[in-house]
């Protein structure tokens, strides 16, 4: 074996085009005269609570980059134990990897740059999936920001200066091909999801964000609250793995001024915020950022598990709620208004804990990211870090009524109702023709649709005074 081997581990980097880390581990290789080993370790901890969808994609991103001519190496078991190991085995005296900010992350590296250590490898973090780094974003006094606006004024600032760097070509690499691949483990089994998944790789990134620029991006302050319109980039599952870079997409919105590209930098930002929060409070991946809302009364036991089996597989009665709940079992992904809507559905309706429904985004979603998703989940059920707490309480019908009025979205995903009109498409309990109310049949009445589970109007006056009794609480 050469003496200089240099591992590239790469984890939610998976692409060619600005890799720091793997421009480093290129140079660092040629500045030594040696070969490159490129590996990802399939990490029991991670694989776990990743979901079908979003372990089906990976190892397509894994293919296309084995495709685009990278030798990836695919490692199983935990990174503390596989990659000293690895080390020794190939007499490696350095690895390099993109920097991972999140609680358990942070918490692997430092035991694998500990390990590395004890035998003189040396461990590089390069650069972070972020556009800034988690954690680097401050006040003046140099307290974290825990409102996202102030917060957005400074990042604003930063962000600009970040361009992209060049695509590597692997064929002027010299890369260690003697290591056996392990494969990533099978996530086929029965009873799996069937979403159908985005392409995934650079390639297919590279055209959806052509789409998005050609197509979307001159409306999209005005049409990506419209779910039926397909009109967002649809990249998140790609930024989750690193298939690109957000400071690629900053790049591209340069070059396009507008609200549109305005309202979408916004969009990266709120990326870069809920990681910083992470970074600073990582106990808010499992617990409320407010303190005081960890006292909030939700139900629990059989009642409540049966409406939250109803909410998991869109049979709730309300068909907006439903559309987006059959969307994400379809697709292993929901346009980010209805992700509001549902959300806001299970806690201030069904009155269930945020981290039922956030575990089950994270087990279904394709771009399930821990800081974006936990996050999401706690602006909605008003325990975050927004200023608008738990009082915000989103209307099922009226959300559909605004953002769906032709019941397209609704129909696409729900096809029980396809021949319900527009006036009724969101309350179609009220159409009078259905019958008896409680059962609605599509044209040809081959097929029917739930009744509601819940009244809005009831649980939202009750979700208020929960609320009020958390409220009148004395503070910690």
């Amino acid at each position: 074996m050469n003496t200089s081997t240099t591992i590239m581990w790469f984890r939610r980097d998976l692409r060619l085009t600005d890799n720091p880390a793997l421009e480093a581990a290129v140079a660092a290789a040629h500045g030594n005269g040696g070969s490159i080993l490129a590996v990802f370790v399939s990490d029991p901890a991670l694989v776990k609570p990743s979901g079908v969808n979003r372990l089906r994609y990976l190892s397509a991103c894994i293919r296309s980059l084995r495709d685009a001519g990278l030798p990836l190496v695919v490692l199983r078991g935990n990174p503390l134990q596989v990659l000293p190991a690895l080390a020794k085995r190939v007499r490696a005296q350095r690895v390099f990897c993109t920097g991972d900010f999140g609680p358990y992350g942070r918490r692997r590296d430092e035991g694998v740059r500990r390990a590395l250590a004890a035998d003189d490898v040396e461990l590089h973090s390069v650069d972070s999936s972020y556009v800034l780094e988690p954690g680097t974003v401050r006040k003046g006094d140099g307290s974290p920001f825990k409102v996202f606006t102030p917060f957005s004024r400074v990042w604003g600032q930063s962000a600009a200066s970040h361009m992209p760097g060049p695509r590597m070509d692997p064929g002027t690499v010299a890369w260690l091909t003697t290591v056996a691949d392990e494969g990533l483990p099978d996530h086929a089994s029965p009873g799996g999801s069937h979403a159908t998944l985005p392409e995934a790789g650079e390639m297919a990134a590279a055209g959806r964000i052509r789409v998005f620029v050609d197509d979307h991006l001159r409306a999209y302050d005005e049409m990506r609250n419209n779910p039926a319109a397909d009109a967002t980039s649809r990249l998140s599952p790609d930024l989750k793995y690193g298939v690109i870079h957000p400071r690629q997409l900053l790049a591209l919105l340069g070059d396009h001024p507008g609200e549109g590209a305005r309202v979408y930098r916004t969009e990266l930002c709120w990326r870069d915020f809920y990681a910083d929060v992470l970074w600073h409070r990582p106990d808010t991946a499992r617990s409320a950022f407010t303190p005081q809302m960890q006292g909030m009364h939700y139900d629990s036991g059989p009642h409540a598990d049966e409406r939250f089996r109803a909410w998991c597989t869109g049979n709730t009665g309300y068909p907006f709620i439903d559309a987006g709940m059959r969307q994400l079992l379809a697709e292993g992904w929901m346009h980010n208004r209805v992700r509001m809507a549902v959300a806001s559905f299970l806690v201030k309706d069904l009155h269930i804990d945020w981290r039922r429904g956030a575990r089950w985004f994270m087990e279904q979603l394709v771009d399930g990211d821990l800081a974006s998703n936990q996050h999401g989940w706690q602006w909605t059920a008003g325990t975050g870090t927004d200023a608008a707490p738990y009082f915000r309480v989103f209307n099922p019908v009226s959300q559909g009524k605004k953002f769906d009025p032709e019941g397209t979205y609704v129909k696409r995903y729900v096809p029980e109702l396809a021949g319900v009109t527009k006036k009724y498409i969101h309350e179609p309990w009220l159409d009078e023709t259905a019958g008896d109310f409680t059962t609605l049949f599509a044209a040809g009445g081959a097929s029917q649709y739930v009744s509601r589970i819940v009244d809005h109007a009831v649980e939202r006056s009750e979700a208020l005074a929960r609320y009020g009794a958390v409220r009148a609480e004395p503070r910690p």
